[in-house]
């Protein structure tokens, strides 16, 4: 498979590894609604508050949507588009050292997506999904690292997105009025796209039986491929016969296709107004049926229900990817904040027609990228309109942004809020309930001399422990009461920290001890357990199913 190279990428292969885990702490006082709502609003550079939530969230997020930097070079930008920023430039000075001098704004890009798609990639459950908001500056870049970072095969598809209605010359022959979203898998035979329930809109016919759709009769295989299902079939009232095309055979199979002819499901083109050339079949609404299948082609629309588009002669589902335009954002924000807050915002509708389409019940969405929140505003609408219990976490770099925008819509679209129309009348719109809790990043565990912070609880340890040792979340609440934290595959972890059995002795409790061995909690199968040191011997260690790994060392190392 091509790989794509650029100065700087030998430096951040690796460094998602070298990020330091942070702690993470919550202001209530910037926090809105429903604390136990499990969704979470996060202040601070991505790559840090993405390696600070792994222990919590590695393997348990359904959809990821973000919308990067474009690098379009436009230095005027709210969000610095041409990844020119001063904490960027700090950070790939510190990263990629000296070469840094030497990099373009692509280099620059590259080695700030990097290692930010590789941690995204570790939240993802098997069945999960990526959508990447990109365009012409960076698509084929994009393309090829996240065909090195997931694997060409989980490439699902690029959407196309129309973002405009209108002409945008800027001097050159063609105007660019398209986006694209890049769609990935973990594993794309596990990955699935949901369409949008079927809705009687879909169904335009009614006879006795009910609302019905003119599907097509035949499949897109050939005679050769399918022989059995090439032959011809007659109206019975006016025996008239008719023969599949031999690129499209039938659908059925002939004793079946007997079956539906009787049962008066196929749609004559001698018995309707003369503009059909080959028989179709009658599909009749079922709410009960499964959602069909979506389609990568964008329409512009403002409604959620099923749309048809005719290419080629044949009628095909749009089901999923309806959405309206960046007009639609930036109006809506001007709407809640009472005037321009931001550029260029995507559109509620674009982002929850794709969390639409890869998630349901209560699966977990992340954006890294969140800007002003549309991706939370998504999820909330989905809930209120569906009555699913999607959860959200967002994670916003600049301050600024993310206390007076995005905590700050969230907060109007739960609670809801005024805004002033066009006709100068005050209106209020309700608000779509839930909640979020926002977090700060809080102190690095190990300290500048790589020793675990004091200062650090032992359940923020133990958690941290627990996914160092089995790459899971820990999934219940931690007890500070006992050092087994936790049972993975049958094997008990423990952590020896901060006196946990008692022992109030400097550094006490903290030694695997041939007393502390005995006191440890009982578990018939492997143990694994984390402490300053071990003294007991090896023997004895094997025979008790043992094994030891020291702290601080042996965490540091991912």
């Amino acid at each position: 498979m091509p790989t794509l190279d650029w100065i700087g990428k030998k430096a951040v292969l690796n460094h998602h590894k070298e990020v330091p885990f942070h702690l993470l702490k919550c202001d209530p006082d910037l926090s809105v609604g429903d604390p136990e709502s499990g969704n979470l609003l996060v202040q601070g550079d991505n790559l840090l508050a993405l390696k600070a939530l792994l222990p919590y969230y590695a393997g348990k997020v359904k959809c990821i949507y973000i919308d990067p930097p474009y690098n379009t070079g436009d230095e005027n930008w709210v969000y610095n588009d041409a990844v020119n920023s001063l904490a960027i430039k700090e950070w790939l000075g510190k990263v990629v050292g000296k070469e840094f001098e030497d990099l373009s704004r692509h280099d620059k890009w590259l080695c700030m997506m990097y290692p930010r798609l590789r941690l995204l990639k570790r939240f993802l459950r098997i069945d999960g999904i990526i959508f990447v908001s990109i365009d012409e500056n960076e698509v084929t870049n994009l393309k090829y690292i996240m065909d090195e970072i997931f694997g060409r095969k989980n490439l699902l598809g690029t959407l196309i997105w129309k973002r405009r209605s209108s002409s945008a010359m800027r001097g050159k022959p063609l105007s660019i009025d398209h986006e694209y979203v890049l769609v990935y898998a973990v594993n794309e035979e596990k990955a699935s796209i949901y369409g949008l329930e079927k809705g009687v809109e879909g169904y335009p016919y009614k006879d006795s039986r009910g609302f019905y759709a003119s599907t097509d009769l035949t499949i897109g295989m050939g005679k050769d491929a399918r022989p059995n299902q090439f032959y011809p079939i007659k109206n019975p009232r006016t025996g008239k016969v008719y023969q599949a095309n031999p690129l499209r055979v039938w659908r059925f199979f002939p004793d079946t296709m007997e079956e539906v002819i009787q049962d008066g499901l196929v749609i004559w083109p001698d018995d309707t107004d003369g503009n059909m050339e080959r028989p179709r079949y009658k599909t009749y609404y079922d709410p009960d049926t499964s959602k069909p299948r979506p389609i990568s082609s964008w329409i512009e629309s403002n409604s959620t229900n099923d749309k048809k588009i005719i290419a080629m002669g044949e009628e095909y589902d749009v089901s999923i990817l309806t959405s309206g335009m960046t007009q639609e954002g930036g109006r809506l924000l001007n709407q809640m904040f009472g005037g321009k807050v931001f550029d260029y915002p995507k559109p509620v509708s674009l982002v929850r027609s794709l969390i639409r389409a890869a998630t349901k019940e209560d699966d977990l969405v992340m954006d890294s990228f969140a800007g002003t929140g549309t991706t939370a505003h998504a999820v909330l609408d989905l809930n209120k309109e569906d009555g699913k219990m999607r959860k959200f976490i967002l994670v916003e770099l600049e301050n600024d942004i993310c206390r007076d925008v995005t905590a700050k819509r969230l907060k109007k679209v739960i609670l809801g809020y005024n805004y002033i129309s066009p006709k100068n009348k005050k209106i209020f719109i309700n608000g779509l309930g839930g909640g979020f809790q926002y977090c700060n990043l809080g102190q690095a565990l190990f300290d500048a001399s790589g020793q675990i912070a004091e200062t650090v609880p032992f359940i923020d340890l133990a958690r941290f422990v627990y996914f160092k040792a089995t790459g899971q979340p820990l999934p219940d609440a931690v007890s500070a009461k006992t050092p087994l934290i936790g049972i993975h595959s049958h094997t008990a972890i423990y952590l020896l920290y901060n006196g946990i059995l008692k022992d109030k002795t400097p550094r006490g409790g903290n030694a695997l001890t041939r007393a502390m061995l005995e006191a440890l909690p009982s578990h018939d199968g492997p143990k694994v357990v984390f402490g300053t040191s071990c003294r007991v011997g090896t023997a004895r260690l094997k025979a008790e199913n043992v094994r030891f790994r020291q702290i601080p060392y042996e965490l540091k190392v991912d």
